[in-house]
């Protein structure tokens, strides 16, 4: 099974790029997982409304040009469907069982993702109300996707 996480933007931090280096190495025993960062737009202070859309609509086509017809797109939306860690296991299993064998995770920019990105993927996944830097949800999202592994397996890391 493949999972890809495909992002706007580059991890700057060190921290978060061990984090994420770490997350990885754990998951390479139960998926191949890749990661793609597509090139973010520079967003001025204060951005028009119009300004924003059209930022969006840049890294949401640079985001499409990776996307397959056969991939099962989910993407990360403040106003995507709520899930706990094993109900996301749960879904995921399924997900792999009726032959969805290569899931992408889409993390927009700063300004979220464009209509077209939102339009392609087969659902919303949100971990909370609030807003997290883009670097720091590939982090959450490394971990929750090897804590769904866990479940799966019966592994005693989920408690």
């Amino acid at each position: 099974m493949r999972i890809t996480v495909l992002t706007v933007g580059k991890i700057k931090e060190k921290f978060y790029t061990k984090a994420i280096e770490e997350y990885a190495k754990r998951l390479s025993r139960y998926c191949k997982l890749e990661i793609i960062e597509v090139a973010d737009e520079k967003t001025p202070d204060g951005v028009s409304e119009a300004s924003a859309r059209k930022i969006k609509e840049k890294e949401g086509e640079r985001l499409l040009s990776h996307v397959r017809e056969s991939m099962y797109v989910i993407a990360l939306a403040i106003e995507g469907k709520m899930r706990s860690s094993e109900d996301l296991s749960e879904h995921l299993a399924a997900l792999w069982l009726y032959g969805d064998s290569h899931i992408v995770f889409v993390i927009g920019g700063s300004l979220g993702l464009s209509d077209p990105v939102l339009k392609r993927a087969d659902e919303r996944l949100s971990f909370s109300k609030m807003t997290f830097p883009h670097q720091l949800m590939r982090v959450i999202l490394l971990e929750q996707i090897y804590r769904s592994f866990k479940i799966q397996a019966g592994e005693p890391y989920h408690k």
